[in-house]
């Protein structure tokens, strides 16, 4: 993941009616929810909706699948997992070797870049 994704990403997360509707399909992961149902558990009127769901789609947060008249949305998770990725790519590399995170302190181990994870996925 490039920089420019990683903003183009949290840029998307950004604003409260977005974040809520990405928190909503996850709960709903894999299949996702029709667009009429998330504006009617959010309270959003269809259009500002549909402007909402077009930035998370922009930013690869959510794809639409079309299933007779209704249109679902349903997270991409890789997205996100690779938003992470990245964030913590080089978490506690610059100390002692111990990450402390909270009340649980954690052993640095060698991390496989970004890349080697992938090869590594591919090939199972």
């Amino acid at each position: 993941m490039q920089s420019k994704q990683a903003v183009n990403i949290l840029s998307a997360l950004a604003q409260e009616s977005r974040l809520a509707v990405y928190r909503l399909l996850i709960e709903h992961a894999p299949d996702g929810l029709a667009a009429s149902v998330i504006a009617q558990k959010l309270g959003l009127a269809n259009a500002t909706l549909s402007f909402h769901l077009k930035e998370l789609s922009h930013a690869g947060l959510v794809a639409s699948r079309q299933e007779g008249r209704f249109i679902y949305y349903s997270p991409v998770i890789t997205t996100m997992n690779d938003l992470i990725s990245y964030l913590t790519d080089h978490c506690c590399s610059q100390s002692d070797g111990n990450c402390t995170t909270g009340k649980t302190v954690t052993t640095r181990k060698p991390r496989a870049t970004a890349s080697a994870r992938l090869r590594a996925t591919v090939t199972q």
